[in-house]
């Protein structure tokens, strides 16, 4: 029944690949509890008991408690998906409660450091730097996530209307602006993309230095390389790249709601957690600017 699961939330519900290896590795997990611990291999036999048994294990083994939570999730797909297909008559996940999880604000690059980044670090005329210069830009410029980054291709790409249009969770599209400079660096690009390599296999924008398609590892070491030349944070990803341009837009005056559509979100709920940097901004002006402070 897992494999048939994972088809089913693969073909129908159209997880993205990243998500569905995740839930065949947590389904294999628990299949192996299961096993070791009640000499049972079919899940369909579980119940709630076996299943807070897991749960509690891994808080035991000091499991972060996002992945605890991933994994309950997981279960409580797998198990609404037996019961719609009468394999089990009740869903022992049901009383599962998740373990609290302590808030943590996005780190973000200081707007001053990102200067730095594009005036000050030097790229020269070569397809890598040009390259790497992209990356940064439309991560910085549009906020996209990596796995979007990754999918874009040049068909994507409209230089008439200046915008991206991006292939966000749950094959959701949306159409995201860029600015002057992003632009610039998206036609420089393609220019030397075409000098350096004669032929390509591949539609897709962001090449390795062999031609090949780029892969996340790839990104993030490119990233880290360039933002520690340049910030102290401690985080130099991505994903920092996309809460420093939420929290950037914020602080200049974007509107929550827009900021959220530009992103992909779902709902406000994932978008709201940049107003904490902003608030703490706005106490530190209120501490330097007010007399009674």
């Amino acid at each position: 029944m897992i494999d048939s699961f994972l088809n089913f939330i693969a073909f129908e519900k159209r997880y993205s690949k990243h998500t569905i290896s995740s839930y065949s590795i947590d389904l294999s997990q628990y299949i192996i509890f299961l096993e070791s611990t009640f000499s049972i291999s079919n899940p369909e036999l579980a119940d709630y008991q076996m299943i807070r048994t897991w749960i509690l294990s891994l808080v035991e083994n000091k499991i972060e408690p996002r992945t605890v939570n991933r994994k309950i999730a997981t279960l409580k797909s797998f198990y609404k998906y037996l019961l719609r297909q009468n394999r089990i008559t009740i869903n022992p996940v049901d009383r599962i409660k998740a373990p609290k999880i302590q808030k943590r604000l996005p780190v973000f690059i200081e707007e001053s450091h990102i200067d730095l980044l594009f005036k000050n670090i030097v790229f020269k005329d070569t397809f890598e730097d040009i390259r790497d210069r992209l990356i940064l830009e439309l991560l910085y410029a549009t906020g996209i996530r990596l796995s979007e980054l990754l999918a874009l291709k040049n068909e994507h790409i409209n230089l008439i209307d200046n915008s991206i249009r991006v292939l966000g969770k749950g094959n959701k599209q949306r159409v995201i602006p860029i600015h002057k400079n992003a632009k610039e660096i998206i036609q420089k690009y393609n220019i030397i993309k075409s000098q350096t390599f004669q032929q390509l296999n591949t539609e897709n924008l962001i090449l390795t230095d062999k031609g090949e398609n780029a892969y996340p590892v790839f990104i993030q070491r490119i990233v880290k390389k360039y933002l520690t030349m340049i910030s102290p944070a401690d985080r130099k990803s991505p994903h920092v790249m996309r809460h420093t341009f939420a929290t950037h837009m914020l602080n200049n005056g974007a509107d929550l709601t827009a900021i959220k559509d530009l992103m992909g979100h779902s709902s406000l709920a994932a978008t709201q957690i940049y107003t904490h940097n902003s608030i703490e901004k706005l106490k530190n002006i209120f501490k330097q600017a007010h007399p009674k402070a």
